[in-house]
């Protein structure tokens, strides 16, 4: 169950974007490894700031990355 009501779609925008590993996404990101799989694990709802570099490293919108889900739900990739 979900700690939180934002979803993301780190997990398939990595594959969909040359099968890049988490660690990559990190470095390009500024943070840890870890961070990034507790993001796509749904154990982390990132920073504002952490979610417009996320989005910028797709070359995307935040909206197209992150998903508010207020009734709780979620992760969107599981």
């Amino acid at each position: 169950m979900s700690r939180h009501p934002l979803g993301n779609h780190v997990r398939r925008l990595r594959f969909e974007h040359g099968e890049m590993t988490q660690q990559d996404l990190a470095d390009r990101c500024g943070v840890t490894r870890q961070t990034i799989n507790a993001l796509e694990a749904d154990r982390y709802g990132p920073s504002l700031a952490l979610a417009f570099r996320i989005a910028r490293v797709f070359g995307t919108d935040v909206e197209s990355v992150f998903t508010w889900q207020p009734d709780g739900r979620g992760a969107v990739d599981q």
